[in-house]
């Protein structure tokens, strides 16, 4: 994957990490969760969740990020599995996270999902002076005037 775009991934899902979450096996539909982000993994995220919460099986997992301004748009997919490394439970423990479970971090209801991230689909929208110009008009916008676009592992 281009380095701009896996760079504008990291940074716009940093900025604004909620995103779409769901299992591929269960059919249902996605989830709104936040994911959390530690600077020194790579293709990995992790979400606090309830042990009853629906995608608590894990499996084979996507998500969709929409970014803050609607520059940057990704389809994720990967796995989705039980962290059970408490140093990560613990670097990645929070306040907002505290505010879900009222029994604290040593709460028997939490739960730390990691996804570990096997593809991706990447659109970062960078409209051209041209691109603008044919979206104020109506007339067609050629794909080299919308921004750019990448798949692959980011």
């Amino acid at each position: 994957m281009d380095p701009d775009i896996r760079d504008a991934f990291w940074k716009d899902l940093a900025d604004s990490p909620y995103v779409m979450l769901r299992l591929d096996k269960s059919g249902a539909d996605g989830q709104p969760m936040r994911a959390m982000l530690d600077a020194d993994a790579h293709h990995k995220v992790w979400f606090f969740m309830h042990r009853d919460n629906g995608l608590s099986p894990g499996g084979a997992a996507k998500f969709d990020v929409s970014a803050k301004g609607h520059k940057l748009f990704a389809a994720v997919t990967g796995t989705l599995s039980v962290e059970s490394d408490r140093a990560v439970f613990e670097n990645l423990w929070s306040d907002q996270v505290a505010a879900w479970f009222k029994e604290g971090k040593d709460s028997p209801d939490i739960l730390l999902m990691r996804f570990d991230i096997a593809d991706s689909q990447v659109w970062q929208v960078d409209m051209t002076v041209g691109g603008l110009f044919h979206l104020f008009t109506g007339t067609p916008i050629q794909p080299d005037q919308a921004g750019h676009y990448a798949t692959g592992p980011v």
